[in-house]
Parts: C-alpha cells; sequence; structure tokens
C-alpha cells in the first residue's frame, strides 16, 4: 500500500500557496512540495496540522491507495 494525498487539490481550493501553507504548520515549503509529490510522507502530527488548517479529516487529504491489507 501507498500513502497517497489531496494536499495540492486542498491548496487551490483554498487559493493557499506552498509557501503560505507551509507557514501555518510549521514545515517547509520544499516539505510541502515533497509530500504533493508523494516523495516525502509527513508525520501523524504534520498531517493532522494539515487537515485542521483546512478544517477537514485528515482522511480527505490522506489516505491508502493499493497493495493488500
Amino acid at each position: 500500500m501507498k500513502i497517497e494525498n489531496n494536499l495540492k487539490v486542498w491548496r487551490a481550493k483554498g487559493n493557499i500557496t506552498q509557501e503560505q501553507l507551509a507557514k501555518e504548520v510549521g514545515l517547509s515549503r520544499q516539505t510541502i512540495n515533497s509530500i504533493e509529490r508523494g516523495k516525502f510522507i509527513p508525520t501523524v502530527l504534520s498531517a493532522l496540522k494539515i487537515a485542521m488548517f483546512f478544517k477537514t479529516n485528515i482522511e480527505e487529504i490522506f489516505y491508502l491507495k493499493g497493495g493488500e491489507k
């Protein structure tokens, strides 16, 4: 299984830049970029902060895809 995300979609909906999101959740812009591209899996704390920023459940942004359970 692989962790996927809709972070770029959520940012676009909110008209938020990577830099703005990074500042709000205490990460670097490069980290946000890496998360969006699937090159970096955020910690649970970071994922929760991102979800809280968008006022949604973590599962709306991050989800498991493929493979066996």
